[in-house]
């Protein structure tokens, strides 16, 4: 037994270089936050929730880490960055008044996010270090970022609740594999899949602007449910015709 945990834990637990580069992105989120403390009156839980975020993050990585892999990459440094300014725009959500004051701030921040998610895929393809641990660290980040902005929306009070199950459909779909194992398998590269991610966030960055409000908000909020649930269909659908030949 002994044995077992000591070959699970090698298996996951990420080398010294990787965790240096994970602390680095730390320090460098605390910085970020320090400049914004600087130039804007941010109060300074911006650091405990931001920091523990980051932690979150950074763990939920180990348990995923590949055996053997001893530094992130390119294409995953940059995504680690996308992780520091999504901790930090996260550590905004208990600040209201603050993203009202600063939504442009808050916009820039999230937009740069959003353009650093084809940034790092480009890196892996021009550095030949595509993985599938990459893959699934983007898609995953990709997640919680739109669960985050569905979050801040309806804080904001910009949207009602039924928004937050464009953050939540990715939960419930790895939540329904559970029960449902085929709906666990690979599935294929899709740039329906990849534009749709990029509608979502890009509609929700939209509605976060002080000048786009009900009825539109609505209006381009329910588009991008519509077509979030359309393309789980299509991926659920694609699953089950697939489960249904093997057996």
């Amino acid at each position: 037994m002994s044995e077992q945990r000591i070959a699970v834990r090698r298996l996951t637990w990420p080398a010294f270089g990787v965790l240096t580069e994970l602390l680095a992105g730390l320090v460098g989120l605390m910085l970020l936050a320090t400049v914004l403390r600087l130039m804007y009156p941010a109060p300074v839980s911006l650091y405990p929730v931001a920091g523990g975020v980051y932690l979150v993050l950074v763990v939920a990585m180990m348990c995923a880490w590949p055996s053997g892999r001893r530094y992130l990459g390119w294409a995953n440094r940059v995504t680690l960055v996308r992780a520091v300014l999504i901790a930090l725009l996260t550590a905004m959500l208990p600040l209201p008044d603050f993203i009202n004051e600063h939504h442009l701030l808050v916009f820039a921040m999230a937009l740069t996010a959003l353009a650093l998610d084809g940034v790092d895929g480009w890196v892996a393809r021009r550095t030949h270090t595509e993985s599938r641990f990459g893959a699934r660290l983007d898609m995953e980040l990709d997640a919680f970022f739109i669960l985050m902005l569905c979050l801040m929306l309806v804080i904001q009070g910009k949207a009602g609740v039924w928004i937050m199950f464009i953050g939540a459909m990715r939960y419930l779909f790895v939540i329904a594999s559970w029960r449902w194992s085929w709906l666990g398998a690979e599935l294929p590269v899709s740039y329906r899949r990849k534009t749709l991610c990029v509608w979502q966030v890009a509609t929700l960055m939209t509605c976060l602007l002080p000048w786009v409000a009900p009825p539109w908000s609505n209006l381009l909020l329910a588009l991008a449910l519509i077509l979030l649930a359309f393309s789980f269909v299509m991926d659920i659908g694609h699953l089950y015709r697939r489960a249904s030949v093997r057996h």
